[in-house]
């Protein structure tokens, strides 16, 4: 058996040290494989009594999963919204609210939504089951009113890591963003 030279192993990583001594490392350019949420930001309400007017109440059943896609609007848009690669500029939290308390949140944040011209935010209904009537009430609530409104171009349930059933993404349009509008 030939025995090593131990200085043989400090020639060669010395020789491998300046052989790679001008090389620069790679930069890594993927995505990390999570997202950091938001923390949702309380509003500011004024409260008053024209906004509570402004949807109109209908009862539905309501479905597992949400999805409202006005005419017009390209199927490759929606279907970013869908996966989640629009990322909501803004969150409202709707948990645990009464439905004037909710209705009254949604007229303001979305007016504030469009002044600040977002393209995308997310609301949070919750899944309902803190419900005595076995309908999740701020989901079917949401659902209903969303539509009504023209600045809504699109919306549907959240992916799985963002909310899932209990949240809807909610694409809005850039054209009702001048104070003017409302």
């Amino acid at each position: 058996m030939n025995k090593k030279d131990p200085n043989a192993d400090k020639d060669d990583s010395d020789l491998f040290r300046q052989a790679m001594s001008d090389v620069k490392p790679l930069q890594d350019n993927k995505t990390e494989p999570y997202r950091r949420t938001r923390r949702p930001t309380p509003l500011e309400f004024p409260g008053s009594e024209d906004d509570l007017d402004e949807f109109a109440d209908i009862h539905t059943d309501t479905p597992d999963f949400l999805d409202f896609q006005r005419p017009g609007i390209q199927n490759r848009l929606y279907r970013d919204l869908q996966r989640g690669t629009i990322e909501p500029e803004a969150t409202l939290d709707l948990h645990g609210m009464r439905v004037v308390d909710a209705r009254q949140a949604l007229v303001q944040f979305l007016k504030q939504s469009l002044l600040a011209r977002r393209r995308c935010v997310r609301i949070i209904h919750g899944k309902g089951r803190g419900s005595g009537a076995g309908q999740p009430i701020l989901k079917q609530k949401i659902n209903q009113w969303l539509p009504q409104k023209e600045e809504v171009l699109a919306y549907c349930t959240a992916p799985r890591w963002d909310g899932g059933t209990g949240a809807v993404y909610v694409l809005l349009s850039r054209k009702w963003g001048d104070p003017g509008d409302y």
